[in-house]
């Protein structure tokens, strides 16, 4: 059968299911939401948009001064460091997505976290070959990946920077110096968190000498982070990953009364960044570009694309059951094939091209059903995939992560989603930030039915990701969209469902980002609670859906081409803020 024929016999299936569905295409009755929209900006030559103010304010202080996009980014990026330690920093990694207008070339620079040279396969199972508990596993020097972000954003400004890197941390300096204050945000996931008063070094630095979480608008101050920021400030990237920071991150690791790590200083000084292919296809009248493995998100979003544009989704009420329907679908399918194939490509043959190949994308579309899914639903068996992996599920659910997307007054992009994996990372602070719990993203069980899994441990792998940084263009190769956000494995469906509204529904972006989150990470349907989609329940579950009603912190930042310029629009659900002119 003809890939042309198999799509309009789905077309035609989808057309019969929507007439003899009308009722469950209806929208989700009016109900209020958990939170307030947040005013959009439109920008005429630059825009930035971060997930906190005071971040948003240092990018756009560097775009103003007519610093890059990369330039941009950096500053902000060393201020959330500081202003929302739960989330992401120089203790982690990150995945960085660059459009270059003079060359017109888009690239994707990898600075994800490496395991020690001294980890091995059975890194989180016990003495009797079974998974540790997560928690515990989180909690201890064993999860702690060497990190790659300062490496990574070196290697960006080297090659894309304007202004002087000493001039980046200048704001993020300032603000440890003089103090900030506290968030609402950050002061509830401090008060929430189980592991984080039992750190000596945490507890001092957010919590009273009473015992008790610093409250909201409690100015806070970081003056070890502003030494160590001065030290790579002066001495570029060298100073974090030899001599007295490298010893004191090792020194930690292999020294954490919770659970001893292998992290060496050898680790931190063979550190290496990379600059991959960024992963592009055509969609309708789009390109998309998003990363390559070791993110999951670039191909889990472009399949998810690719299959819904079979399936008429465009059609639908965009917050209707058949929509949901569809959607989650879709979403299983993609999670399906990213646990069992996509890992880190220098130890894996991850089937790239294979589980973007049209052929492969109309049969596994022909699996999305208008009703009775199948769930969970299988990985399938894309063209030159290896014969020797196990298959593996996983969704876990973190708070971590952040998301910052820049445009610059010369059409230069960025792109940036950056994390420490859990909320606080392993909780250890040293000099003034978190270290990373990165390596608890790898499967904790090596093999399956005797075969390995393709996520599994080994030395150097970097572990699979979810971050999904995108970037849009239209079909006279201009950027159209940059987004991304953070959310754990749940960003992919934040993104695509992003993507879905504004590519194919012709959405405004921020229109896009206050709507309702759903989607399913190839188990329920997954639905935002305190949102109108969450009455939408009932009709899900008569189309054979199992529901689950949750929070969906999703953490988007948009900017969209608009006439005239950029709207750029920030997630009502965090804190972040759009800055442009």
């Amino acid at each position: 059968m003809s890939g042309a024929t198999n799509r309009g016999r789905i077309a035609a299936a989808f057309a019969c299911a929507f007439a003899s569905a009308f009722a469950l295409a209806q929208p989700a009755p009016e109900a209020a939401t958990g939170y307030e929209t947040k005013p959009a900006l439109v920008a005429k030559r630059f825009a930035i948009v971060t997930a906190n103010p005071l971040a948003s304010d240092a990018g756009y202080e560097m775009l103003r001064r007519g610093g890059s996009a990369v330039d941009a980014a950096i500053a902000a990026q060393l201020v959330l460091n500081l202003v929302e330690p739960q989330s992401s920093g120089i203790g982690g990694g990150g995945f960085l997505l660059h459009y270059d207008a003079r060359a017109r070339r888009t690239a994707a620079y990898d600075g994800r976290e490496t395991a020690p040279a001294g980890a091995t396969p059975r890194l989180f199972l016990d003495a009797d070959g079974k998974p540790i508990p997560f928690g515990a596993a989180i909690g201890s020097g064993r999860s702690v990946g060497v990190p790659g972000l300062v490496a990574m954003l070196d290697l960006a400004h080297r090659r894309h920077g304007i202004l002087a890197w000493r001039e980046l941390f200048a704001p993020a300096i300032r603000l440890a110096e003089e103090g900030f204050a506290i968030s609402p945000r950050l002061a509830q996931l401090v008060a929430r968190d189980p592991l984080l008063s039992r750190s000596p070094g945490a507890r001092a630095y957010l919590f009273a000498a009473d015992g008790a979480p610093k409250p909201a608008g409690t100015v806070l101050r970081n003056p070890e982070f502003a030494a160590t920021l001065r030290e790579i400030a002066d001495r570029g990237p060298r100073a974090f990953y030899r001599g007295a920071i490298a010893a004191d991150i090792a020194r930690a690791v292999q020294g954490d009364p919770r659970g001893a790590g292998a992290l060496t200083t050898g680790d931190l000084a063979a550190y290496e960044p990379m600059v991959r292919e960024a992963l592009c296809r055509d969609m309708r009248e789009w390109r998309v570009c998003g990363m390559p493995p070791p993110s999951s998100g670039g191909i889990a979003t472009i399949q998810m694309l690719a299959m819904l544009g079979r399936t008429g989704i465009a059609s639908a009420a965009p917050d209707s059951a058949i929509a949901v329907h569809l959607f989650s679908q879709a979403g299983r399918l993609a999670f399906a094939d990213r646990d069992r194939w996509v890992a880190d490509p220098a130890f894996v043959a991850v089937p790239v091209a294979g589980l973007l190949n049209r052929s492969y994308l109309d049969q596994r579309a022909t699996l999305i059903r208008p009703a009775r899914p199948v769930i969970p639903a299988p990985a399938g068996e894309p063209p030159g995939a290896p014969r020797d992996a196990g298959a593996e599920r996983e969704a876990r659910d973190r708070p971590a992560t952040s998301h910052l997307s820049v445009v610059d007054a010369r059409g230069n992009a960025v792109s940036l989603t950056s994390s420490i994996e859990s909320a606080f990372g392993n909780r250890t602070l040293v000099r003034g930030f978190f270290l990373n719990n990165e390596l608890t993203d790898f499967s904790f069980v090596p093999e399956v039915d005797g075969k390995p899994v393709a996520n599994r441990v080994q030395p150097g792998k970097r572990p699979r990701s979810s971050m999904s940084p995108t970037i849009v263009f239209d079909r006279a190769g201009r950027v159209s969209l940059v987004i991304g956000s953070p959310g754990g494995n749940w960003i992919i469906n934040y993104v695509a469902r992003t993507l879905v509204a504004t590519l194919d529904r012709g959405e405004s972006v921020k229109a896009a980002i206050d709507a309702p989150n759903f989607g399913s990470r190839n188990g329920p349907v997954e639905l935002e609670a305190a949102t109108p989609i969450a009455a939408l329940a009932s009709s899900l579950e008569l189309l054979g859906d199992p529901v689950r009603i949750m929070p969906m912190t999703s953490g988007l930042a948009g900017i969209q081409r608009v006439p005239g310029g950029w709207l750029a629009a920030a997630d009502p659900r965090r804190e972040g803020a759009p800055r442009g002119e």
